[in-house]
């Protein structure tokens, strides 16, 4: 793992000592958007518009952030329109790669052998970490954006006058809701796994653990009385929460020390996992080898072994029972 510092890449972990141990997640620097016209987006430069066959997605099957792109490329039936590339599951001293790996995709559209080289193709000076998803324009020859948030924000409607599905993940009705459930989330649960796992120092893990698991706790009471996150359909807020449950049991619990409950143990949020996971074309977007494989393997600071446990064994395929609740 390191980053790229004035486009030179350097091999470095994530600086805990001057946060007392605590996990710092910085910021995504690439923040453009595409429109169905080609104006400027909430945030970043216009001149990305939405067209067939003019964006790439870069992604790691491991990654969280990026499997999010990957189920909305899929629910918008984007596959065709936007091509990508998947990295190897292995991230050590050169990053991410595009090394060969059951499952791994080459990068065909920049030839590059390590992620880092698509930044520094983008920003021949940029600082800062490699990271996954990217959506690249192929016109222009640069990144779009590498917030995962914000480029299903595009997969969800840039699209939509030019082939992809009907359905929209983040309706107008329901946003508040959403942004709400999305903040809490983020904070104390995508994002809180990493700040229990990648602590190191007690308090700060302990700050993390206790919120994660209120969250759960608060999260499990809610889907008690309805099927998804804000009422009776999916929304992006559930499909933000599904990318992190669905490697909760197998990685968070012992690799991350995420173990007061599994999510096995929430009948709630057990049965709603396994309702995500079947619907149409997200279970393909789901590569257990690769998750566990990068995380056991790829943290020598926290697996030092890199030995790959074999469990648990899950059946996500398992009937849920939520239709009931609407």
């Amino acid at each position: 793992m390191g980053l790229l510092q004035d486009g030179k890449w350097v091999d470095r972990w994530y600086d805990t000592k001057s946060t007392g141990g605590r996990f710092k997640r910085k910021d995504a620097q690439f923040r453009n958007w595409v429109t169905a016209d080609g104006s400027a987006g909430p945030s970043g430069e216009a001149g990305f518009k939405a067209e067939p066959d003019r964006y790439h997605l870069y992604v790691s099957l491991a990654c969280p952030w990026a499997h999010r792109t990957l189920i909305f490329r899929a629910l918008k039936g984007l596959e065709q329109m936007i091509p990508i590339s998947v990295v190897h599951w292995h991230m050590a001293e050169n990053g991410w790669t595009f090394h060969p790996v059951e499952g791994g995709v080459p990068d065909t559209v920049n030839g590059a052998e390590f992620m880092h080289q698509i930044y520094t193709t983008a920003d021949p000076h940029y600082s800062g970490r490699v990271t996954v998803p990217v959506l690249w324009d192929k016109k222009n020859k640069t990144i779009v954006s590498n917030e995962s948030s914000e480029i299903i924000r595009m997969f969800n409607t840039a699209f939509d006058g030019i082939g992809a599905k009907e359905g929209d993940f983040y309706p107008a009705p329901l946003r508040d809701d959403i942004d709400a459930l999305n903040d809490r989330i983020y904070d104390t649960v995508n994002n809180g796994v990493y700040k229990a796992g990648f602590a190191t120092s007690q308090d700060a893990y302990e700050e993390a653990v206790v919120p994660l698991f209120d969250t759960l706790d608060f999260l499990e009471q809610r889907l008690a009385t309805q099927r998804y996150l804000t009422g009776s359909t999916i929304t992006e807020a559930d499909w933000r929460l599904f990318t992190t449950l669905v490697r909760f049991d197998p990685v968070y619990v012992g690799h991350f020390k995420c173990n007061l409950r599994r999510i096995v143990d929430y009948p709630n949020l057990w049965g709603y996992l396994r309702d995500l996971y079947q619907q149409p074309g997200v279970a393909a977007t789901v590569n257990m080898t690769h998750i566990k494989h990068h995380y056991y393997g790829s943290h020598d600071t926290i697996n030092p072994s890199g030995v790959v446990p074999m469990g648990p064994d899950l059946d996500l395929d398992e009937p849920h029972g939520r239709a009931a609740l609407g």
